[in-house]
């Protein structure tokens, strides 16, 4: 089975410790999700993030077909990063990174995700055409959100690259 790879990251004129109270709280990830894929948060969205919190979210990733997802917060440093990890969901394996590193624009989001999927043969056949997309099409609508909301670094670039093994 594949291991593929999604980073990203983005630099906001914005200091570390906004980003960090914005990132924390479960709830900013409905604003930061496009409407189309119904997400919300069914339970543990109540408290800023901590190792070990459970959360349990619904979430159309493709039109037609709707599934819960719960995550664990895994590890947590404070105003540093924050893990979470699938624990039931779409995907074979979800293991999420989430980074924040102060540079003198402002604060660099560093995502970094790590994921299988389900299905063996026919999942590795779909990723090209329809995950590889759709996770594309969230972080470009995560981007814009972002800037919408905190600004733009001019004369930055963002970056998003897929790998796979």
């Amino acid at each position: 089975m594949k291991l593929y790879q999604l980073r990203s990251k983005q630099i906001l004129p914005i200091s570390k410790e906004i980003a960090w109270k914005f990132l924390i709280d479960p709830r900013n990830l409905k604003v930061i999700t496009p409407d189309a894929m119904g997400f919300s948060i069914l339970s543990g969205g109540d408290r800023p993030m901590f190792p070990g919190q459970i959360i349990q979210y619904k979430v159309s990733p493709f039109p037609g077909y709707t599934t819960k997802w719960t995550t664990e917060i895994t590890h947590v440093r404070d105003g540093e990063y924050f893990v979470d990890e699938q624990r039931y969901g779409p995907y074979a394996l979800w293991h999420h990174k989430h980074f924040l590193t102060s540079v003198p624009e402002g604060v660099e989001m560093e995502d970094i995700i790590d994921y299988k999927l389900p299905f063996g043969l026919f999942g590795q056949l779909a990723h090209p055409s329809v995950v590889k997309p759709q996770l594309q099409k969230i972080f470009d609508y995560r981007r814009e959100k972002l800037i919408a909301l905190f600004g733009e670094v001019q004369h930055t670039t963002t970056s998003l690259e897929f790998k796979s093994s």
